[in-house]
C-alpha cells in the first residue's frame, strides 16, 4: 500500500480552511500550518474574522464546499491566495460563477471543469480533485460475515430523493434480496455481499471510494467524471446503466452467482483506493496545487476586484440577502452587496 509521509513536518505556511473539512487535516503532512473552522449553518465571514481566527493573516484561504451560501464578505480584496474546493456542482448551478471570485478552484466532478471556464479562471487555475476514502487512522470497522445479498446504504425519500426512491422501488421488485439501510457505512458495508451505489445526479460520489476501501464488491452506475479512468470496470468494480433497474438486477445476480468474483473484485478495488485515493493523496495533490498558485500570486484577482465585485459577488449576495431567513445574515449580505 502506498504510504503517506510520516508525521507533521512542523509549522509552516498558514492555510485557513473554512467549511467542510474533507482532507484538510492531512495537509499538515506536507508542511502546512492548518487552521480549520468547520461550520454547518450559513455564515458570512469578513477578512477580520479570518485573521482573528487564525491569529495572523493566512497565506491561503480555502473554502471547503458544504452546500451553503457564499461565505466571505469582501473576498475580491483578500490579500492572500483564495481557493474554492467545489464538490457539489451537480446540485448548485451558481458554483461556477462564484468560483470566479477566487484565485483558483479544485473541482471534484471532472466533466464539470469546462463550466468553470466561462469567466476569468483558466485551465491552469483549475484542479480535478475527485472524491476519496478516509485515511486508515480515521477508518475503524470490524469485518463481518455478510448477511445481505445486495445492500444500499443511504437516505431514501420520495420528496428529497425522488429518482433514488423510484429506482430502488423498481429494483426491489426485481431483486427481493435488496436491503436498504441508513447509518454509518463502516458498520453496515461489511454486512453486504454486494454493495449498491446510486448516483441520483450522475455524480462520482464518495460512496464509490467508501465502498471500495471496505474490500467489498461494488455495483455502481456507469457515470462520467473520470470513474473509468480511476477504476477498471469488471476488475475493480462493476457498473450498470444509470437508472436501469433491470441492468442493475442482472449484474447483481451475475455477481451473487460468482462468490470468487465478488472476493477478487473487492480486493482489487480496495488495493486501487489504498494506492491512490485516500485523503492524504488528495492533500498531496492539493498541496502541490497551492504551491504553484502561491508562486503566481493573486495580482490578477486584485486588479479585477471591482469587476469581480460587480459581476459575481454583488448579484450573489443580493440574492442571499433576499432569501436568507436570519435577519442579521440578511443585513450582512445586503451591506456586502452595496458596499464599495
Amino acid at each position: 500500500m502506498s504510504s503517506p509521509p510520516g508525521g507533521n513536518l512542523g509549522q509552516g505556511r498558514l492555510v485557513a480552511w473554512f467549511g467542510r473539512e474533507y482532507f484538510a487535516a492531512s495537509l499538515s503532512r506536507f508542511g502546512w500550518d492548518v487552521r480549520i473552522l468547520s461550520y454547518k449553518e450559513p455564515r458570512l465571514f469578513s477578512w477580520e474574522h479570518i485573521v482573528d481566527f487564525c491569529g495572523r493573516p493566512p497565506d491561503v484561504l480555502v473554502l471547503g464546499d458544504r452546500s451553503l451560501p457564499p461565505a466571505f464578505a469582501g473576498l475580491e480584496n483578500y490579500p492572500c491566495l483564495t481557493v474554492f474546493y467545489c464538490v457539489d456542482s451537480h446540485i448548485h448551478a451558481w458554483y461556477p460563477l462564484y468560483a470566479q471570485a477566487f484565485d483558483a478552484c479544485a473541482v471534484s466532478l471532472k466533466d464539470h471543469l469546462p463550466r468553470f471556464l466561462n469567466g476569468w479562471l483558466t485551465p491552469e487555475d483549475l484542479l480535478w480533485l475527485p472524491a476519496f476514502a478516509p485515511n486508515p487512522e480515521h477508518l475503524s470497522y470490524a469485518p463481518s460475515q455478510p448477511v445481505w445479498d445486495l445492500l444500499f446504504v443511504g437516505s431514501v425519500d420520495r420528496e428529497n430523493t425522488p429518482g433514488r426512491y423510484a429506482f430502488l422501488e423498481r429494483l426491489k421488485a426485481l431483486m427481493p434480496g435488496l436491503t436498504v439501510r441508513q447509518g454509518q457505512f463502516t458498520e453496515l458495508f461489511p454486512k453486504g455481499r454486494v454493495l449498491l451505489n446510486v448516483a441520483e445526479h450522475g455524480d462520482l460520489n464518495f460512496r464509490v471510494f467508501e465502498g471500495l476501501i471496505m474490500g467489498q464488491c461494488l455495483l455502481t452506475p456507469r457515470v462520467g467524471h473520470g470513474l473509468l479512468e480511476l477504476f477498471q470496470d469488471g476488475l475493480d468494480l462493476l457498473t450498470y446503466q444509470p437508472g436501469d433497474a433491470q441492468d442493475a438486477a442482472e449484474k447483481a445476480q451475475w455477481l451473487l452467482a460468482r462468490p470468487e468474483v465478488i472476493r477478487s473484485m473487492g480486493l482489487s478495488g480496495q488495493a486501487k483506493v489504498n494506492k491512490a485515493h485516500r485523503a492524504w493523496h488528495r492533500a498531496r495533490d492539493f498541496s502541490a496545487f497551492m504551491d504553484r498558485k502561491l508562486a503566481e500570486g493573486q495580482a490578477r484577482r486584485l486588479a479585477m476586484s471591482a469587476l469581480i465585485r460587480d459581476q459575481v459577488l454583488r448579484p450573489l449576495h443580493l440574492h442571499w440577502a433576499e432569501v436568507a431567513t436570519d435577519p442579521e445574515l440578511k443585513r450582512r449580505y445586503l451591506m456586502s452587496a452595496i458596499s464599495r
